[in-house]
């Protein structure tokens, strides 16, 4: 005798076909309308190459007329300006990403460092980035906050490559909405945390999911807490981070190494990486980080700060030191 199909079932089944195919084509267009746009600023460059200003901007300006009478306002001329910057920031067509949106190129065009803009454009894809949250990464400097940290950045074999881009530093956690120290405790940073753990995964980047708070450890009789534990899909390991509200200290690394080596000797999983420790804390010291773990290459244990806040430009440069990294850019380049 057949199962009974429930009518529920039956509704719900086609409901999620219909959106699939829904987002599906609404994705289809978005990039069909991306392409044009590219397309039209590759004939604009093209046409206006070796000619004076003045003939490329009566140009654009009469193309502009006639498109606006036909297609709408998308086509004004500020807009066709666009579409010609586009062309010359994307020359080759085939180096766009598909799942994003002319609004999602508008910003990335805006950023003029073609390392950072690269980022960007495959971090936003590959995660799923909307428009707004493009728009923070960039205003938070996302990319500069992953190659500040380069010297700390993890190089795990994974079953594709090595990926680097894994410790921010600092991570910003404005959206955590906290009050100012001493206000508030590390429990409420973690309460804020997973009470905003869509936006903490973004902010962690790429490959994140959740596992457990306070995950409890019995040692021999002694029982210990970790704050967060996550697992990266990307890295193949567990992700360990304690947070910590003053100044690091070399108890917090001390503390951290014994959870890696327990999750290392006791919770790995077969075909999973060394687990990873991450001290988030509202003051650190890489001294400290440097002279606690010693020698120690096997161990991967990082310290990072958190700000609470959205920094100003200023606060973030200065946090990053901005003007050591064309130094640093180039020496990843000659590796």
């Amino acid at each position: 005798m057949l199962p009974e199909i429930r009518e529920d079932d039956i509704y719900s089944s086609i409901r999620n076909d219909i959106i699939t195919a829904q987002n599906t084509l609404r994705s289809a267009v978005n990039f069909a309308m991306v392409q044009t746009y590219w397309k039209i600023g590759k004939q604009i460059v093209e046409v206006c190459q070796d000619k004076r200003a003045e003939y490329g901007k009566k140009l654009v300006k009469d193309l502009s007329d006639r498109l606006v009478a036909e297609f709408g306002k998308s086509y004004s001329v500020r807009n066709l300006h666009y579409m010609r910057q586009f062309y010359m920031v994307f020359p080759i067509v085939n180096t766009l990403c598909s799942q994003l949106s002319w609004s999602h190129y508008r910003l990335l065009m805006k950023v003029n460092d073609t390392s950072a803009r690269d980022f960007y454009m495959n971090e936003c894809a590959e995660a799923g980035w909307s428009v707004r949250e493009l728009e923070r990464q960039i205003t938070t400097f996302a990319y500069q906050r992953v190659i500040a940290n380069q010297d700390n950045a993890v190089k795990l074999k994974t079953t594709n490559e090595p990926y680097d881009n894994f410790v921010k530093d600092p991570y910003v956690l404005e959206f955590l909405d906290l009050k100012a120290p001493p206000e508030f405790y590390e429990k409420d940073l973690e309460a804020g945390i997973l009470q905003h753990l869509q936006e903490f995964l973004l902010e962690l980047g790429r490959g994140f999911s959740f596992v457990a708070r306070q995950k409890h450890l019995s040692i021999d009789g002694d029982d210990f807490y970790i704050d967060l534990v996550f697992y990266n899909y990307i890295l193949k390991c567990f992700v360990l981070i304690d947070l910590k509200l003053g100044k690091l200290k070399h108890q917090d690394i001390g503390q951290m190494q014994m959870y890696v080596n327990y999750y290392e000797q006791e919770m790995m999983n077969e075909g999973d990486n060394k687990p990873i420790g991450i001290v988030l804390c509202a003051e650190k010291n890489d001294a400290v980080v440097k002279f606690t773990l010693g020698n120690d290459t096997n161990i991967q244990i990082y310290a990072a700060k958190y700000m609470p806040y959205m920094p100003t430009e200023e606060e973030l440069k200065r946090e990053l030191q901005l003007d050591k990294l064309p130094a640093l850019l180039k020496a990843r380049e000659d590796d």
